[in-house]
C-alpha cells in the first residue's frame, strides 16, 4: 500500500490520514473482526508492516519541534528511538487496534489486490521507498523525473495526480501532521520539557493558521514520491492501481490503515516527548 514515508525533513511537509478518522471508524466496530493471524498475513501483503517500520525514520524529527537537534543528545538519542520505536510495539499497537476496527469484507478485498502479481510489484516498490531515508536522494530523483515528465507534457503527470488523488492523502495529511504536531508539544510540555506559551488551542489554530503553505508541500511531495516510487511501472499500471484506489472499498480500508499509522506515530512521539525529560542534551567526546 502507498503509504506515506516520513523521515526527519519531509515530516514537517507531508503526512497521510486524519487521527479522528480512526475514533469515527471505531464507533461503528465490525460484527466480526479479522483474526489475528489474518491480520499478521494482511499487514505483510500489504506492505503496511514496512510503513509502520518507516516511522522510526521520522524520529529526528521530535528534537527539530523543540529546537534541538539529534546530535545534540549523543548516543542517548539512537538509545532512545530503538526503545521507543521497537519495531514489536509498533507492529502489536496496529494490531490490535485493526483486530477492533478491520472488517473481514474490508480486510479480503485489501489483500486480494495485493497478492496478485502487480499488487506484489507495487508493494515491493513502496516498500522500498519507504525505507529510503532523505539523504539517499529520494526527494530529488523523484522531482527530477516529474520536472522531466512536465517538460514534455507526459500525460503521465495526470496519472500521477490521479493516483494520489484516489489514496486521499492531502486533506487526510492536513489534519494528521497538525494533531502528530499537537500531542507532541502539549506531552513536552506537560513532562516538563519545553514551556509551552500558548494553550492547545491556540496551538491548534497556528497550525491551521499554515495549512496554505502546508497544503502546497504536501502536494509536491506526493507527486515528486510518486514518480520515484513508480518509475518502473507503464501508465496503464498506473492507470489500474489508481482505479482500484478509487474503489469504495478501498477508500475505506486506507482511511483506516492511515488512521492507524499516524495514530501510532502520535502515540509514539508522546513517548518520546516522556523520555526526552529524563535526557539531556551533552557533548561526546
Amino acid at each position: 500500500m502507498s503509504f506515506l514515508h516520513v523521515t526527519s525533513r519531509s515530516f514537517w511537509r507531508i503526512t497521510q490520514a486524519a487521527i479522528a478518522v480512526l475514533f469515527s471508524l471505531a464507533l461503528a466496530v465490525p460484527a466480526q473482526a479479522a483474526d489475528r493471524a489474518r491480520l499478521e498475513a494482511f499487514l505483510e501483503v500489504t506492505g503496511f508492516d514496512v510503513a509502520l517500520e518507516s516511522i522510526r525514520l521520522s524520529a529526528d524529527s521530535a528534537p527539530q519541534m523543540l529546537g534541538m537537534r539529534p546530535e545534540d543528545f549523543g548516543s542517548e538519542w539512537s538509545r532512545l528511538v530503538g526503545d521507543v520505536f521497537a519495531s514489536e510495539i509498533m507492529h502489536e499497537m496496529a494490531l490490535e487496534i485493526l483486530g477492533e476496527t478491520l472488517s473481514d469484507e474490508l480486510l479480503n478485498h485489501g489483500a486480494s489486490f495485493y497478492a496478485d502479481d502487480l499488487g506484489k510489484r507495487l508493494v515491493a516498490a513502496e516498500n522500498q521507498s519507504h525505507m529510503l531515508e532523505d539523504g539517499a536522494g529520494k526527494d530529488e530523483t523523484g522531482a527530477q523525473i516529474l520536472e522531466g515528465l512536465e517538460s514534455i507534457g507526459s500525460s503521465r503527470v495526470a496519472l500521477l495526480q490521479r493516483l494520489n488523488e484516489a489514496s486521499g492523502s492531502e486533506d487526510s495529511s492536513v489534519r494528521a501532521i497538525q494533531e502528530v504536531q499537537v500531542r507532541f508539544l502539549m506531552a513536552a510540555a506537560s513532562a516538563g520539557v519545553i514551556e509551552l506559551q500558548m494553550e492547545e488551542a491556540d496551538l491548534r489554530e497556528m497550525l491551521r493558521s499554515r495549512e496554505g503553505s502546508m497544503r502546497a508541500s504536501i502536494r509536491a511531495s506526493a507527486m515528486s514520491g510518486a514518480a520515484y516510487t513508480y518509475q518502473a511501472f507503464s501508465d496503464a499500471e498506473v492507470a489500474q492501481y489508481a482505479e482500484a484506489l478509487e474503489d469504495p472499498r478501498m477508500k475505506e480500508v486506507y482511511a483506516l490503515m492511515n488512521a492507524v499509522q499516524f495514530e501510532i506515530m502520535a502515540n509514539r512521539y508522546e513517548a518520546v516527548a516522556i523520555r526526552l525529560k529524563s535526557m539531556q542534551p551533552s557533548q561526546e567526546l
